[in-house]
């Protein structure tokens, strides 16, 4: 059994350890993240549609589905993230 830190210093080396493995992992495609994300450009009525279409696929009180990030680009389209747990897949 491993013996939890005695000083700060312990305790920093180990998260920061853990951060940097993490990011390892995500630089060689292994998510393990806890949220599933997709990012969208479409004109905004196709953009209001396709985020419909998410909550009624993925409802929120399951999946705690929502829109994480919207912007509207130069050229008018809708930039857009929407963000679903994995649960119940």
């Amino acid at each position: 059994m491993s013996r939890a830190p005695h000083r700060p210093i312990d305790l920093a080396r180990r998260l920061a350890a853990r951060r940097d493995a993490a990011a390892a992992r995500r630089r060689e495609g292994e998510t393990g993240a806890l949220w599933r994300r997709e990012t969208f450009t479409l004109p905004r009525e196709e953009a209001r549609e396709k985020a419909r279409e998410w909550f009624a696929r993925f409802p929120k009180a399951a999946y705690m589905t929502e829109v994480e990030s919207w912007r509207e680009r130069d050229d008018g389209l809708i930039e857009f993230t929407m963000r679903r747990l994995p649960s119940a897949d």
